[in-house]
């Protein structure tokens, strides 16, 4: 099933930003923060999901004259060999090799088919992850396995001198919603307190806000 975006990159920051010129941020429910943040166990590994300008290798077994590398077009379709146009978008690799697969047993015996993605190109900045507000360099770095609050800020080159830290928010969005997210990030630094060094996932937005003088 495809992915929805709702919310482009720049139109998120757009909203962040507003927010963080407002008297101060505000939490989103404890429902709704438990739901996003349960999204990072139960979820944090999702399949691949092919989009346009995405480009990929079909190869297959012993057809070398069937095996091509293509780009999805803006149509969310490749042409293959024999088969056609295919719906690419919107699919797993290992999906779209099994339309294949199922297409050229017309033409061939027990074809065996293979996706490979050779280049991302659909997913760059959705699965990206920002940081922007009172650190000293605000950043935009694709999302890595593993990555949590702490290593985007350490990324940024820490905070400033003059960020309000423990009222840091997490932006991430759920279901067409951003939800905002509290992070302590004092705790964190100066505490050693990492209750809320939550894990990061792709689209997330961490905001720093500098303290009221």
């Amino acid at each position: 099933m495809s992915r929805m975006y709702p919310f482009s990159g720049l139109a998120l920051l757009l909203i962040v930003s507003l927010l963080s010129g407002c008297a101060g941020p505000s939490a989103s429910s404890r429902d709704k923060i438990q739901r996003a943040l349960s999204v990072t166990t139960t979820a944090s590994v999702e399949e691949y999901l092919l989009g346009v300008t995405d480009v990929v290798q079909v190869s297959v077994w012993r057809n070398e004259d069937l095996s091509v590398e293509v780009p999805v077009r803006p149509d969310g379709k490749i042409s293959v060999p024999l088969v056609g146009d295919v719906q690419a978008s919107g699919r797993t690799p290992q999906a779209l090799a099994d339309d294949i697969e199922n297409s050229l047993a017309r033409y061939i015996r027990q074809p065996q088919v293979s996706i490979v993605v050779t280049s991302m190109g659909s997913h760059e900045y959705t699965d990206r992850v920002r940081v922007t507000g009172a650190v000293k360099q605000p950043v935009s770095v694709p999302h890595r396995a593993g990555m949590t609050v702490l290593d985007i800020v350490l990324g940024a080159g820490g905070a400033t001198p003059f960020a309000a830290l423990n009222n840091s928010m997490l932006y991430r969005k759920i279901d067409g919603e951003v939800v905002a997210i509290p992070v302590r990030l004092e705790d964190i630094l100066n505490n050693g307190d990492v209750s809320t060094n939550y894990a990061i996932r792709p689209g997330d937005i961490l905001s720093i806000p500098e303290r009221n003088f």
